[in-house]
């Protein structure tokens, strides 16, 4: 099939890598301006992976449509609304599906990515979402692992899950688009904690850290009318070693080094994430007490280890 992946950062690369190894015709697009591209035009590869030869590289959005049979994008979420309105703008065929592989909520409306689609393009968009745990470096150095694909439609999630799946990765079919969708936004918030534990000698606190944050999150998604177990699946407590563990997570680093006071130069989806999350749950009503905290430290400039310290050390919680 011709696929084209709209986004060549980290992901996007990969998931271009990704589908030329399994016998996909790709594109790559980045935006004009792009150091990403420029990079992988001049020398091929980029710091985790060499592309092969075989991907046409293109910074023209209308001529990477163009034949596509499947679009991957691979983008920030805070910039999807924006480019949801210029890939509006450029034209797309009303039967190409979209698939987001990228996690995060919208600041200041708190709204699904999947939701952003709907509103910027069109109300039957076919939209699907790729998450789950997984790193750019282990994969292509040949590690298996398990995803998640999933959409409001089963006939799409399936017929997608047959486009991508390979030995590297299996897929499971997501049947909760609202809890996945939340729960992958999430983990990334419960990455930063983690590495900001990481960072503070409390390493020990991260089995805290799981059980509780996988609570709060259930009943924000329950109450928001998804499934409460769905956040025990690979979209988020799945995706948990990955990201609270793993040295190649960016958010755990972004945690780890905000509390050591170094500077982080690459992208921590978590960080927005953490304040779209704090909006969504005052608007429902629902407490997310890691979430706050994160917040409270790297928006309001709080004491981390004050905060985290009464977070985990300083209340009485009944299990």
């Amino acid at each position: 099939m011709n696929i084209t992946v709209l986004g060549c950062g980290r992901w996007g690369a990969f998931h271009a890598w990704y589908a030329d190894r399994i016998g996909h015709t790709v594109t790559l697009w980045g935006r004009p301006s792009s150091r990403n591209l420029e990079t992988l035009r001049c020398t091929g590869k980029n710091e985790y992976l060499t592309l092969p030869s075989s991907i046409a590289l293109t910074d023209d959005l209308a001529d990477a449509l163009h034949n596509a049979d499947v679009c991957i994008i691979s983008i920030s979420a805070q910039q999807l609304r924006a480019f949801a309105g210029q890939l509006r703008e450029t034209g797309f065929s009303p039967s190409l599906p979209f698939i987001l592989a990228m996690k995060g909520l919208e600041i200041g409306s708190g709204k699904r990515l999947t939701t952003v689609m709907e509103e910027e393009l069109e109300p039957d968009v076919q939209t699907a979402v790729w998450v789950g745990p997984g790193h750019v470096q282990d994969f292509v150095a040949g590690m298996p692992n398990c995803m998640v694909m999933a959409s409001r439609d089963m006939d799409l999630t399936r017929r997608l899950v047959d486009v991508f799946t390979s030995p590297l990765i299996r897929f499971y079919y997501g049947q909760d688009l609202l809890g996945i969708e939340i729960g992958a936004a999430a983990k990334n918030v419960m990455g930063i904690a983690a590495g900001m534990l990481d960072g503070a000698g409390l390493t020990s606190l991260k089995g805290a850290l799981m059980a509780r944050g996988t609570h709060e999150l259930s009943v924000l998604i329950e109450t928001l009318g998804g499934n409460a177990m769905t956040v025990y699946g690979l979209s988020h407590l799945g995706d948990y070693e990955a990201t609270l563990f793993s040295a190649h997570s960016n958010n755990r680093r972004f945690g780890e080094d905000f509390i050591q006071g170094k500077p982080f130069h690459k992208l921590a989806e978590g960080v927005y994430t953490t304040e779209a999350l704090v909006d969504l749950s005052r608007r429902v009503g629902v407490e997310l007490p890691i979430t706050q905290v994160l917040y409270s430290i790297v928006k309001l400039g709080k004491d981390p280890h004050a905060m985290l310290e009464q977070l985990f050390l300083r209340s009485t919680k009944a299990e």
